[in-house]
């Protein structure tokens, strides 16, 4: 069954893209992030134009984030203030976001920026997982330690900068020049790229900041939802490049598969948790990188016709 889509301007097999939404809404339950990292190199791959998938993918990044957001509420599992202050970088960095999609659109740089973005920051966020999850998983069988207990008053530089904040419910007290920098980053990689951020926000808050785990995911999820929001209203109406009947697919097909992810992940184990979400990293910057080396196919061919009178 084929619909055509208004905004990509081609048609597409109607349950090809409900098995998309579903098979990264399964991924996206079992991780608890996002699956804009996922989905929106998927729509390139089957020929969306990469702006539109960016774009419209938004849309499906808040309707999953929000059930998140609504069900971290209910568990008291969401640190405002410090989701209050990612949100606010957030903010501006979709804007930026936002603005450079555009400019690279104009100048016929946008398929590359995408690509090239997409196989640095994939490769670098799962070698740097799939490195921490091998020494994780190490450590254990040894029997030592993965995250020793840091003593009062023992951390990082960066997070005794000024403007310092307290944020009780994540037992914090650092400055919120890194927070806000993470923010900024994360806004302005979702806006150009059509990702949540979550697969970004999520090991930062642990790793960087020491968020406790029961309250990392809701306040991530928040951001994300509220700096999508922004980014999926000015492509909208500033680049129109938001497919409604795309974005309706995916966000059915997605609910549907989240849940049965979601069902699956209580029962995964930490490490083979953060390990096969580096290899899928990888697998994603992996693929983005064939696209650079491996020569496409001519578009156009020139033959000469013999014209009979």
């Amino acid at each position: 069954m084929q619909i055509y889509l208004p905004i990509a301007e081609m048609p597409v097999s109607v349950l090809l893209i409900l098995g998309m939404g579903a098979a990264v809404g399964f991924i996206s339950g079992l991780f608890g992030i996002g699956g804009g990292f996922l989905m929106t190199p998927l729509l390139i791959f089957i020929g969306i134009p990469p702006a539109v998938a960016v774009a419209t993918q938004t849309a499906q990044i808040v309707a999953s984030s929000t059930t998140s957001v609504l069900g971290a509420l209910r568990r008291r599992a969401l640190d405002m203030k410090l989701g209050g202050i990612l949100v606010a970088g957030g903010f501006v960095g979709s804007v930026l976001g936002v603005w450079f999609f555009a400019a690279a659109r104009r100048a016929g740089l946008l398929d590359l920026v995408i690509v090239v973005s997409y196989v640095t920051l994939f490769t670098v966020v799962g070698s740097l997982m799939l490195k921490e999850s091998i020494r994780e998983f190490w450590t254990k069988r040894k029997g030592g330690s993965v995250r020793p207990r840091r003593r009062a008053g023992e951390h990082p530089p960066y997070l005794g900068w000024p403007l310092r904040m307290r944020f009780y419910r994540s037992k914090l007290y650092v400055s919120v020049i890194p927070i806000t920098g993470l923010a900024l980053f994360v806004g302005f990689a979702g806006a150009l790229l059509g990702i949540g951020g979550g697969f970004i926000v999520v090991p930062a808050l642990l790793y960087i900041f020491r968020v406790p785990t029961t309250i990392v995911v809701g306040t991530s999820q928040f951001q994300i939802v509220c700096t999508t929001i922004v980014a999926l209203v000015l492509h909208a109406v500033q680049n129109q490049a938001v497919d409604l009947v795309l974005a309706i697919l995916l966000i059915v097909g997605g609910v549907f598969g989240a849940q049965f992810g979601a069902r699956v992940g209580r029962n995964l184990r930490a490490e083979l948790f953060r390990f096969l979400l580096a290899i899928l990293l990888l697998a994603v910057g992996l693929r983005f990188a064939l696209e650079l080396v491996v020569r496409p196919e001519d578009p156009f061919t020139v033959t000469t016709q013999e014209v009979h009178q």
